[in-house]
């Protein structure tokens, strides 16, 4: 795939609607900017705006993909797989984004019994005294770096080398 051909023929397409880059980026809720890289072939834009984008431009995905225009209508199947693809990523993202909500508050939570334990607690060194401590203080940093680690875009690539892994193991 060519980015740089792929930008070309995205200029292209917004020149025959006779739209600026700004009222696009207006359409398609991004910036000026965002659409000016597209155009550029720096980035492509995601899944679900080239959908969109094909929609807008009466064109075909696989005619955005090559960067030149075909004589073919709108292929409806294609068009409703790329949607379900791009249903699929913004589910995921629901759901990772749900679960780093989650492991926040976890750690909020742990991070603020800690502070009260630290604060009012008893000023002698208990056992259990002790090993509520740490255990929070271990639970609390436990979360915070691992809403580092699935945030981090390298995440992607060790759930993918997981999900091989147990696809092979179940063999």
């Amino acid at each position: 795939m060519d980015q740089q051909k792929i930008g070309e023929f995205l200029k292209t397409l917004r020149k025959d609607k006779k739209l600026t880059q700004e009222e696009l980026a207006d359409k398609m809720n991004v910036s000026r900017r965002t659409v000016s890289r597209w155009e550029t072939g720096s980035n492509l834009p995601d899944l679900s705006i080239l959908v969109e984008l094909a929609d807008l431009y009466d064109v075909d995905m696989r005619e955005i993909f090559n960067g030149e225009r075909k004589d073919e209508t709108v292929d409806k199947d294609l068009k409703e797989t790329m949607l379900m693809a791009a249903d699929y990523t913004d589910d995921h993202m629901k759901k990772v984004m749900k679960r780093m909500q989650l492991m926040f508050i976890g750690a909020t939570v742990c991070g603020a019994l800690y502070i009260i334990l630290l604060f009012f607690g008893p000023n002698i060194d208990t056992g259990l005294y002790g090993f509520l401590n740490g255990g929070l203080l271990g639970i609390m940093f436990g979360m915070l770096i691992m809403g580092i680690i699935i945030t981090d875009k390298n995440f992607a690539k060790f759930t993918e080398r997981k999900q091989q892994l147990l696809g092979k193991n179940k063999k």
